[in-house]
Formats: C-alpha cells, sequence, structure tokens
C-alpha cells in the first residue's frame, strides 16, 4: 500500500501493521474510504492474548457528517455497551478501572459529568491560568542549558502532567510515577512500553491498580484534612445528594490523568512538528501571536487528532449514510479522517493556522461526550508555544517523530529537537 494508489479494499484498519504506516499514507487510506457509498465494514482483530473475545466485526464512521450524526444520537450510538477505546469487549476485571464516564450513558452519565466538570469550566481555568504560565516557564527554564533534546519528555509531556497532578493535589515527587504508568496504560501494544506482548492485559491492569491506589490514598488524606484541589472537591462534593463511589474516583482519576496528559501533550508536539514543516505558518504566528492564537491552537488539535476513535455500540435498528445498523453492532468513529474530510475543510492536509471555521472533532463533537477538559486543553497549547515563541524564538524539530504504536491515540514517543 502506497500513496497514490490506495483503494478501499487495500485498507484494513483492524491490521496493528497499518498504524505503523506512515501517516501520509493513513490519510490517504482514509481518504479512498470516504469514498464510498456507505460505512466500510471490518473484521475485528483477534485480541485472545488479553482474554478478550473477538465479535463478527465492526462499522468504521469516516466522515464528518456521520459522525456528527451518531454522537448526537447517544440514544442509538450508546457508550455503556463494550469497550469505547476498542472493538473487544475486555474482561470484566477491566472495567473495575476503566468503567469512567466516558463509559456511560445518561442519565448516571450526566450525574458524574455533573460532579466534576465544576473543576474544567471557563472560570475556573482561567483562575489557574497564572499557574500554567508558571509552570510553562519553569519547564523552558530547566530546558533552556542544554539547548535542545528530546521534546516530548522534557517539554510536551510536562505542563500538562503537572496541571493535571497540581489540580488532584498529587505531590511533585509522583509525577513521573504518573507518567509511566498513563503511557503504559495508553501505550501498552507499544514495546517500548511493554516489551513482552503477553504481558499486556497484566501490565495495564498493574498501572491501573497503582494509579488507582494513589488517588484511594490521597482521598483518604482529603477527607480528614481537605485542601484546594480536585480531589477533596470530588470526596466532599455531590450532586442531588449523591457524591462519587471509590471506584468512581478512581476510574475518573485515571481517565484524567490518562486523557488530560496524553492527548494535550500529543497536541503540543505535533504542533511543534507542523510549525517546522510550516515555516510561513510559524512565522506569521510569531508576528501576531494573541490575534493568530485561537484560530492556530484548533488547527493544531485538527491535524493531530490526538484520539484516533471512540467506539459506539448500536441499540436499535436506525439507517445512517446509507447502511441499515441494528441492535449490538459495534461502530468506530474515526475523528482522524473526518477532521481531514474534504467535504467540510478545503485543502484538509495543509496547515492553516487562519482556518476558520474550523468545525473539526478533535475534541470530539458536541453531544453528551464532548470532551470536558477541551478548556483546559487549549489554554496549556496556547500559553506553551506564547512562552516557546518569547524565550525560544529558534525553536524547531530536527527529525521526524517517534510515533506510539496504537490504534487509539495518535501519539509522538519522541521527537528530537533544537534552539
Amino acid at each position: 500500500m502506497t500513496t497514490g494508489t490506495i483503494r478501499p479494499e487495500d485498507v484494513d484498519l483492524s491490521d496493528l501493521e497499518f498504524w505503523a504506516r506512515p501517516l501520509s499514507e493513513r490519510n490517504a487510506a482514509f481518504t479512498a474510504l470516504r469514498s464510498l457509498d456507505r460505512p466500510p465494514f471490518f473484521a475485528e482483530p483477534d485480541m485472545s492474548f488479553i482474554g478478550a473475545e473477538s465479535g463478527p466485526g465492526y462499522y468504521a464512521l469516516v466522515r464528518h457528517a456521520d459522525i456528527i450524526e451518531a454522537s448526537r444520537t447517544p440514544q442509538v450510538f450508546c457508550s455503556s455497551r463494550g469497550n469505547i477505546a476498542g472493538t473487544f469487549d475486555p474482561p470484566p476485571e477491566f472495567l473495575e478501572y476503566f468503567g469512567s464516564m466516558i463509559n456511560m450513558d445518561d442519565p448516571r452519565h450526566a450525574r458524574l459529568r455533573r460532579i466534576v466538570s465544576r473543576a474544567f469550566t471557563h472560570r475556573m481555568i482561567a483562575k489557574i491560568e497564572d499557574d500554567i504560565v508558571r509552570a510553562a516557564v519553569r519547564i523552558i527554564e530547566d530546558v533552556r542549558p542544554a539547548g535542545g533534546g528530546d521534546f516530548v519528555t522534557e517539554v510536551a509531556a510536562r505542563l500538562p502532567l503537572k496541571i493535571i497532578c497540581d489540580l488532584m493535589g498529587i505531590p511533585e515527587e509522583r509525577y513521573q510515577r504518573v507518567f509511566d504508568l498513563s503511557n503504559t496504560v495508553i501505550g501498552a501494544f507499544d514495546p517500548e512500553y511493554v516489551p513482552d506482548f503477553a504481558e499486556v492485559a497484566a501490565a495495564i491492569l498493574a498501572a491501573a491498580e497503582e494509579l488507582r491506589g494513589m488517588v484511594r490514598d490521597l482521598a483518604a488524606e482529603r477527607i480528614e484534612r481537605p485542601a484546594d484541589d480536585l480531589t477533596s472537591a470530588l470526596v466532599h462534593g455531590n450532586v442531588d445528594g449523591e457524591s462519587l463511589t471509590d471506584q468512581e474516583l478512581g476510574s475518573f482519576f485515571i481517565l484524567l490523568v490518562v486523557a488530560g496528559n496524553e492527548t494535550t501533550r500529543n497536541a503540543i508536539a505535533h504542533g511543534l512538528k507542523l510549525l517546522t514543516l510550516n515555516p510561513e505558518q510559524r512565522d506569521r504566528w510569531k508576528s501576531d501571536f494573541d490575534r493568530y492564537a485561537p484560530t492556530a491552537v484548533e488547527e493544531i488539535v485538527r491535524l493531530a487528532s490526538p484520539v484516533t476513535f471512540m467506539r459506539r455500540t448500536v441499540t436499535r435498528d436506525y439507517e445512517l449514510n446509507g447502511q441499515r445498523f441494528k441492535d449490538g453492532d459495534k461502530v468506530l468513529m474515526y475523528y482522524c479522517s473526518a477532521n481531514r474530510d474534504e467535504a467540510v475543510f478545503p485543502d484538509p492536509d495543509a496547515f492553516d493556522i487562519t482556518r476558520d471555521p474550523n468545525p473539526h472533532l478533535g475534541f470530539g463533537a458536541a453531544g453528551p461526550h464532548f470532551c470536558l477538559g477541551a478548556h483546559l486543553a487549549r489554554q496549556e497549547i496556547t500559553v506553551m508555544f506564547r512562552e516557546l515563541f518569547r524565550q525560544l524564538p529558534d525553536i524547531r524539530s530536527t527529525a521526524p517523530p517517534e510515533r506510539l504504536y496504537s490504534s487509539f491515540i495518535n501519539g509522538i514517543k519522541h521527537l528530537p529537537y533544537e534552539f
């Protein structure tokens, strides 16, 4: 399979090797799939090595309009039946750690979202803006003497990691451990994080248990001695007389450190790569940072598409884009494809920091599961690039990124850079 010669029948989204191919080939494959008259169907990959049974297959939603419709119809395309991060339905022990609100439907989803959403409003994010700026400044001061290195581990990962840990009240000496554990959870299929494929399930569960234990111990402290952090708000807050259970708190923390850490750091890393490859766009943004920042950040998120897909399960007969779905059908919504849909985005492969409108789905589509941390992610990306332009104006990547081996996260593990 090579760029320019890809036919829809050449594409197999269930082949893990597909996700190791160059990004240009993957984008060309999705362009071919969008040309079909209805959503394509794929057999499921064999996941028996983690104790999961493969089902009959799944449909891939690759058009922007299809994902919008599915996201706005949660009563048909539900989140609570199965694993939102894959086609396979994991063994029951996984749900103990990953049964967070992202895997729920209303009304339970709405109840939990009301409890935790207070920490992610515009007002609350504005309140911690100074903390975000101070963190970004310190990160840059730390790397300045070296003149370069690995942008992901030294810069991009550190800001969202610190902010999430600070929000929860996790002490600084635990930052690196949280970082390592989140890498294991989200990158378990990458041999850098779990060298033995046969140990994937055990590694994920062990990492999840350690993360849950971390927040469980912290919650016990905050019950006795509340502090000005999200953990205190969660253990003492309630909606309609209900508060989070221990399991809900643990699952939410795992979701938060993975979603709030992995996705934003990948957007920042993709941003430096895009700005290096498009110096005219970089110069334009530097010429008037505040003017272009809002649209530049949205364009980075569109092309980065940090979360590649989310799964839904159909609850009843429903027709979408020429396909008649039935109860139990599995559907994967490929945001990476929707964000390059030529029916919505003129010249979709171009990086244009002035693109407006930009109805990308990098934070999901409008609906009950739109990303709770979108405000925070935008703020962190904006602050980081403002400080990079101000303090390291000639910063650039110096080699192609080393990508995460994953079908779920469009991750960059390492990115050499210099200034």
